[in-house]
């Protein structure tokens, strides 16, 4: 008797197990498999180095990616890597044949890899190889016959084998894997130990199968008659119509022949009249009801909506500019001088093709509002389409017809929205745009804001040039280091920093209370806020760059108001700190820093983040343990560095600074920054972490009026920073009377407002030394 195949291999006792998932393999099956996750991946490394068998066992619910020994079947198949490759993603490509199938009696390792006992099934012999045997064989021959006549694809080799091979068992084994069966099926299948019975249920499947597909074609049939009786019926429609035209009746100009007098109404280019007469042409040989029809009808209507040769007239005037500017926005006098050289050059030159201004600063400074701003000075209708989150370059050029619910893009929905080709087009939060497998939507921005290409821009969905070169685009962002650097070359950057306290007691005044009294039906109180009441607000109830949080609380002010109005019939129309305080309850925010703390080893420093500067509080702390540094606070890998370069600079200098060199080797060193959730990384708080450890180990504190900024070297030398003007800002919002910077960012001081330099003690240091002798005298 031939000898089975897997009497050919010497399969271990025990084994590496690999599960699968939506798949049962079976013995003699050759199947390629692409393992994505890391159990599969040290599975198959496992088994490549113990003789390349490998145990596959099929997942029971194929959604769980991390399956333990209860989410996997106990009977699967043993095989053989016939080959394997590593991927450029880190995924592996494997090749494996199936050998035999086993039993796991026993899980000997869960975690990192499944590794498992099993037991060999051994095939229950066919003792006679029947004639009702024979004829089962047969009759599953005829019915993939019959299978495959009614259109059910087999390779040419599975054909060939099933017709020579003659073994129940092996053929009930090589036909499954080729059925459409639900993963339960193919695995009851695997687990019957006796070939005939297998057999038999393969028949079976077969049979069902085959009733579907016969089910299939008669659904089909109906369909095409369906169909055919719509034809018949569009063709006794169209000569009905002609029946109608040669008697005179029904004159009335019909939809398409309206869409065409709309074509020849509009400026459109000749390019894009052919092709809209060419589907207009398309439409009137269809069916009004087809699916086509309602898509072609679609996608005209969207080109004869777009603004094609519509433009409102600019209507520049500095000095009214300059009024609008001022209206919406307090200070910012910088900014609105860049906004005036813009409009000035628009005024001399109309085709201008400057570059895209992007405002650039903390939430709630108005980036917004400005480029509202900008398009009532110009005259201009002005669209805003956010950008933070999209991922799908479709989203910026629009889907091709052919998906069905396909729309163009955000550029030509708002250039429809707008009515005209050249409005204001704000595009909001530029620097929080995705990227992932459906493409790059900062690289379909690259076209539309270089004016050397987007004169022709054409969207998938309209499939037609039009032209941007006269909309006035202009974006905004938090943070410009996570701006694509091509992107970021079509822009000028324009940063817009933080408001000081009086800023904002001033767009109070000016913007938030009234606007706040309108919104919340208390213009009949005659309310008044003093300036003692915003400045409350202001200190104890927010911390923000911006002016968002001051205008909410100013909205829970009225709101509370009002309540007590309609309530008590009695409210406070004068509002001071006191009222504030009564109507918002306990303090959000402490604004004195001063006598906070008193312990050494506690120092104030400053740093910048997108929405705007902040005090970041560092302490250090000295106790017995091993010798080192230990860092907490979910520190950065540039701030640890700072914490080990401040330590270095003490160490080195231990004599000069008069410190016991023995402390570093007997004690242990902690520095902590508070806020642990929140991730902090950066060079500026070297000086700061310096400053701390020179306190801690001196036990000299530190007064808690004092803040620092400034990057320090294992030399002592502190070199400069960036994001002065947010740090000044954060400590004038906190109290702090002293700020310590690093010597070369005196250069920016120019640009600090008087208000904030009078409030603030700013000393400049070049070194470490410097600092220690203005902290401690």
């Amino acid at each position: 008797m031939e000898g089975r195949f897997e009497d050919t291999f010497n399969i271990p006792e025990e084994i590496v197990a690999l599960p699968v998932k939506d798949i049962v393999i079976f013995p003699y099956m050759l199947i390629p498999l692409v393992a994505s996750r890391s159990i599969s991946s040290k599975a198959i490394d496992e088994a490549l180095t113990k003789g390349r068998m490998i145990l596959c066992l099929t997942q029971r619910d194929s959604n769980v990616e991390e399956p333990s020994s209860q989410d996997i079947y106990r009977v699967g198949t043993v095989c053989i890597i016939q080959r394997m490759r590593k991927l450029q993603d880190g995924r592996t490509r494997i090749v494996l044949q199936g050998i035999v199938k086993a039993r796991v009696v026993e899980f000997v390792s869960e975690n990192p890899i499944f590794k498992v006992r099993i037991n060999i099934i051994k095939e229950l012999p066919v003792q006679d190889f029947s004639v009702e045997t024979e004829a089962l064989v047969r009759t599953i021959r005829d019915n993939l016959k019959q299978m495959e006549s009614m259109g059910k694809q087999f390779s040419q080799e599975f054909i060939s084998l099933v017709q020579t091979i003659n073994d129940p068992g092996r053929l009930a084994d090589i036909i499954i894997p080729n059925l459409s069966i639900k993963i339960e099926d193919s695995q009851i299948i695997l687990e019957e130990p006796d070939p005939i019975k297998r057999l038999k249920k393969v028949n079976e499947f077969i049979l069902r199968e085959n009733e579907v597909y016969q089910v299939q074609q008669r659904i089909q049939d109906r369909v095409k008659e369906e169909m055919d009786k719509s034809q018949r019926q569009y063709l006794l429609m169209e000569q009905l119509r002609a029946i109608q035209k040669e008697l005179g009746i029904g004159g009335e100009v019909s939809d398409i022949e309206e869409l065409r007098q709309r074509v020849l109404n509009s400026a459109m280019p000749q390019e894009a009249k052919k092709e809209i007469e060419k589907q207009l042409n398309r439409l009137e040989s269809m069916h009004s009801d087809s699916a086509e029809a309602s898509v072609i009808r679609n996608y005209v209507d969207w080109v004869l909506s777009l603004p094609w040769g519509i433009y409102t007239n600019d209507s520049i005037e500095l000095r009214e500019a300059r009024k609008v500017l001022d209206e919406d926005h307090y200070d910012l006098e910088r900014i609105k001088e860049r906004i005036l050289e813009f409009l000035s050059v628009r005024m001399m030159k109309k085709d201008h093709k400057g570059p895209i201004l992007c405002f650039v600063g903390p939430p709630g400074v108005g980036k917004t509002s400005l480029g509202k701003s900008i398009a009532r000075a110009m005259g201009r209708k002005f669209i805003r389409i956010s950008l933070g989150g999209i991922r799908d370059e479709a989203e910026i050029r629009g889907h091709r017809r052919t998906y069905v619910g396909a729309l163009p893009g955000k550029i030509i929905q708002g250039l429809k929205v707008a009515g005209s080709a050249n409005p204001v087009f704000m595009l909001d939060e530029v620097d929080k745009i995705g990227l992932d497998y459906r493409g790059d939507p900062s690289s379909a921005l690259l076209e539309v804001l270089d004016p050397e290409q987007n004169f022709s821009f054409v969207d998938h969905f309209i499939g037609l040039p039009f032209d941007l070169s006269r909309v006035l685009f202009i974006a905004t962002a938090n943070h410009p280091d996570t701006i694509p650097e091509p992107l970021k070359d079509r822009m000028e950057m324009i940063y817009l920093s933080g408001y000081t306290e009086e800023d904002k007691i001033e767009i109070a005044n000016r913007h938030l209370i009234p606007k706040q009294i309108t919104e919340n039906g208390a213009s009949d109180l005659n309310l008044s806020f003093k300036r003692s009441a915003i400045v409350e607000i202001i200190r104890y109830y927010t911390r923000e760059a911006g002016v968002r949080s001051l205008e909410r609380e100013i909205s829970s002010v009225l709101r509370k108001i009002v309540r007590e109005k309609i309530e008590k019939e009695r409210y406070p129309s004068s509002i001071n700190a006191v009222v504030v305080d009564k109507l918002l309850g306990v303090r959000k925010y402490n604004f004195d820093l001063k006598g906070e703390f008193d312990e050494a080893g506690i120092v104030h420093g400053l740093a910048w983040t997108p929405y705007g500067g902040e005090i970041l509080t560092i302490e250090s702390a000295l106790m017995n343990g091993k010798p080192g540094l230990t860092l907490t606070g979910h520190l950065g890998d540039v701030m640890k560095e700072s914490a080990h370069t401040a330590l270095t600079f003490l160490r080195s200098s231990a004599d000069r600074l008069n410190l016991n060199p023995e402390i570093f080797l007997s004690k242990e060193i902690h520095i902590h920054v508070p806020a642990g959730a929140v991730p902090k990384d950066g060079p500026s708080a070297g000086l700061a972490i310096a400053i701390s450890l020179y306190s801690l180990l001196k036990n000299k504190p530190v007064l808690s009026d004092i803040a620092l900024t400034g990057e320090m070297t294992i030399k002592g030398r502190v070199l400069p920073v960036g994001g002065i003007k947010e740090k000044l800002l954060a400590a004038t919002r906190s109290g702090i009377k002293t700020v310590i910077i690093p010597d070369e960012n005196q250069k920016d001081l120019i640009e600090i407002p008087q208000v904030i330099l009078k409030k603030l003690t700013v000393k400049p240091v070049k070194s470490a030394i410097d600092a220690l002798d203005i902290v401690f005298g």
